[in-house]
């Protein structure tokens, strides 16, 4: 992994953002109570399903979407970082019953964050919903790829 601001000159992470990256490789749902020592209590938190204010909120969010999942872990690949926000660019492999016949899945994706106070204030995902989700399914999968294909072509 590294860290290094826009112009490639290697930089020292400010405390939000070292906390984040160390937190959010170890997050399971046995650890959710991490996420108060990374975001602050006002964080917005944006992701391609939902749109979460507070950090009450926002575990509640993760709890959800932690409790049907066999595992899931996040490598952070690189950091883009100035000032008060970075991008972080990620892989994240998760395991769920119902998808993907309950083998691995991957998704590539990356995240703006803003830290505020030594936390995060402000955390936006990008990633492909398709990818992580709707190709993982029985009869939409096929359906997603498909699409895909003929968009392509």
């Amino acid at each position: 992994m590294q860290t290094k601001v826009l112009n490639n000159s290697p930089i020292n992470e400010p405390l939000w953002l070292s906390n984040f990256v160390s937190i959010y490789q170890t997050l399971s749902t046995n650890n959710l109570d991490l996420l108060a020592n990374i975001y602050h209590a006002d964080v917005t938190f944006i992701d391609p399903m939902h749109k979460v204010e507070g950090l009450d909120d926002l575990f509640k969010y993760f709890e959800s979407l932690y409790q049907n999942l066999a595992s899931c872990s996040f490598e952070i690949e690189d950091i883009i970082a100035e000032g008060h926000e970075a991008a972080i660019y990620w892989k994240m492999t998760y395991q769920h019953a119902k998808l993907n016949k309950g083998k691995e899945v991957t998704v590539y994706g990356n995240s703006h964050i803003k830290g505020q106070n030594d936390k995060v204030i402000f955390h936006r995902d990008y990633l492909d919903l398709g990818q992580m989700l709707y190709e993982q399914l029985p009869i939409f999968g096929k359906l997603t790829k498909w699409i895909k294909t003929k968009a392509a072509n």
